[in-house]
Formats: C-alpha cells, sequence, structure tokens
C-alpha cells in the first residue's frame, strides 16, 4: 500500500498499521523538518514560514510557534491566518486537525487525533484508528491543553489551562476541567475599554 493510498485510510476513520514503512518514513521526515523550522527561531518571518510551509498541509499567513513545535505528520494540518502556539506545541495529526483564524493557544498544547486500538493483540501488531479535531475562529487554548480525537471547539471559545477536551465544546464559551465542560458564556459583560484605549 502507498503512503497516499494509506493516508486516505486514515482519513477515512479506517483501521491501519502504524508501523508500515512508509508511516514510520513520513513521521521521521517530519522529525527532521520540525527540527530544521526550530532552528529557523530567531530568522526573518519569511524564512521561518517557508519552513513552516514544507511541513503543513495547508497555511495561512502569520503563522508563528515558539521553539519546540512537533507534529506527527505535518500534512495533515490545516491553519488561517495569525496563529500563535506558545512553546512546546505537539500535535499528532494523522486524523487532520483544521484551525481557524486568529487562534491562540498557550504553552504545551497538544492535540491527539489517533488512538491504538483497545483489542491487546491488534494494538501489539499497530493497529491504529484517527479522528479529526477543528477549532474555530478566535479560540484561546490555555496552557497544558489536551484535546483528543474527534472534537470540534466553537469560535471565540476559551480552553482553561490544564483542561482534558475530550467531547466537543460549542462556541462563544469558557470551558475546563477534567474532562473539559462548559463553565459559561463569553457575554458582552466580557468587554472592557482596551479596544476604545487602543484607537
Amino acid at each position: 500500500m502507498t503512503l497516499e493510498e494509506q493516508k486516505q485510510r486514515i482519513l477515512n476513520g479506517e483501521m491501519y498499521d502504524d508501523t508500515t514503512e512508509e508511516l514510520v518514513n513520513a513521521r521521521e521526515r517530519t522529525v527532521f523538518l520540525t527540527n530544521e523550522y526550530n532552528k529557523t527561531f530567531g530568522q526573518p518571518k519569511e524564512v521561518r514560514e517557508a519552513a513552516l510551509r514544507k511541513i503543513l498541509g495547508e497555511m495561512g499567513e502569520n503563522v508563528f510557534f515558539e521553539p519546540t513545535f512537533r507534529c506527527e505528520f505535518g500534512f495533515h494540518i490545516k491553519i488561517g491566518n495569525d496563529f500563535y502556539a506558545n512553546f512546546d506545541c505537539v500535535m499528532l495529526d494523522g486524523g487532520g486537525i483544521e484551525i481557524g483564524n486568529n487562534v491562540l493557544f498557550g504553552p504545551r498544547v497538544g492535540i491527539y487525533t489517533t488512538n491504538h486500538a483497545n483489542d491487546a493483540e491488534e494494538r501489539a501488531k499497530g493497529a491504529c484508528y484517527a479522528k479529526p479535531v477543528k477549532i474555530g475562529d478566535r479560540v484561546w487554548v490555555g496552557a497544558g491543553v489536551h484535546i483528543t480525537q474527534g472534537v470540534t471547539i466553537g469560535e471565540n471559545t476559551i480552553i482553561g489551562a490544564g483542561s482534558v477536551v475530550t467531547k466537543d465544546i460549542p462556541a462563544n464559551v469558557i470551558a475546563a476541567g477534567v474532562p473539559c465542560r462548559v463553565i459559561r458564556e463569553i457575554t458582552e459583560k466580557d468587554k472592557t475599554d482596551y479596544l476604545e484605549k487602543q484607537g
């Protein structure tokens, strides 16, 4: 089976062998590419973004990861404009990761689209399955958050530090906890005079 065939199988949510030569080689390539990107810290924006475009499937403008950034494959990651990730971001993107515009990640955020098989014998033979993660526009994900497979986070939402997100979180809320749950809606009362003072 070719890498392209395996990529499609993964995206379809089918069980796949995580130990095939093609996938092992793809992950190894991505380690070298993320090493290259992480070494560009402090260099001009154009240099950094060119290195990042070698890794990601799709990306907009002003996409920035503090060191160190790690991902599994990279080719299943899509990021919009004006994205910022603080230190030590990890994205295991087998099932696909889509991130909107104006999204902020705190340090040590992890997104994990892939699970190993539940059956021990299948797991020992490399069996895995993946589900996509989607994050809407203007989301802020706090420090140390873990987002598991199959989760969608709605636009404008805040995920509190240390949360483990195992289910969908709607738009326009503050959510936190283990497992993560909605605490309250974000309302007009949350606005300050910041924008007025900025002119």
